[in-house]
């Protein structure tokens, strides 16, 4: 019974965050370039570059219906233990998705087992850097917001399929980190690309080698978060 109601019970949460997104927020979400046909269609990982806010459940508000959908049906989403360990927001993100796996910042049993979640219906959303940027630019131990390796072999797990890369402006503007609540009315702005997951590698692969994929990765995501990433506010 269980199985049978937290689909429902998450889709009914994304959903609702999705209108309180819509009712008391701007949402400025556009594609970079000419999108796909249908393109969250079939998507099986979502990458979200440039994490600043435990509030960025609000960009649901530029989602399809059809996408919280499938997050509730099929994804699997990894959220920091410590995270997961708190009161009110630890619950709220166990319902984000189907599969919520709470994991440490080692390549420990807790990766191994988000990776034992990904099977042939999973669809994947991460935050590939792994840690929230603060105010200043950096993270909370100073240090540059750089991708971390995982997301590389999560693209080696995945077979063919789409990849939604979506670059975060910012919500320092909505809550900065360590702030109770959020500010209404404010623009929150992505902008998003559609990548081909089997072409994707295949590109890195030629260029770095097999050895040299993960560092391509970290590397590429990189370039493309400063590259397209759009200003937190106009």
């Amino acid at each position: 019974m269980r199985s049978v109601l937290r689909p429902i019970l998450v889709f009914t949460l994304l959903l609702g965050v999705k209108i309180f997104a819509r009712l008391f927020y701007r949402i400025d979400m556009r594609f970079i370039g000419t999108p796909p046909p249908r393109p969250w269609h079939h998507l099986r990982l979502l990458a979200f570059l440039n994490h600043t806010s435990l509030f960025e459940p609000l960009f649901a508000g530029g989602a399809p219906i059809s996408f919280l959908w499938r997050l509730a049906r099929h994804g699997v989403v990894p959220i920091a233990i410590k995270t997961s360990d708190r009161a009110v927001v630890g619950n709220f993100y166990r319902l984000i998705a189907s599969r919520v796996v709470p994991i440490s910042r080692e390549r420990d049993e807790t990766w191994e087992q988000l990776l034992n979640h990904i099977d042939t219906d999973a669809m994947v959303a991460i935050l590939p850097e792994g840690r929230m940027m603060r105010s200043t630019g950096l993270d909370k131990e100073g240090r540059p917001m750089t991708v971390r390796g995982g997301i590389a072999d999560i693209l080696e797990s995945l077979g063919r399929g789409k990849m939604l890369l979506a670059y975060s402006g910012g919500l320092h503007h909505v809550q900065i980190p360590g702030e109770r609540f959020p500010r209404l009315w404010k623009t929150i702005r992505m902008r998003m690309e559609v990548l081909e997951i089997e072409e994707y590698r295949a590109s890195l692969v030629e260029q770095a080698g097999s050895s040299g994929f993960k560092r391509a990765v970290i590397a590429d995501l990189e370039r493309r978060r400063d590259l397209y990433k759009p200003p937190e506010t106009a």
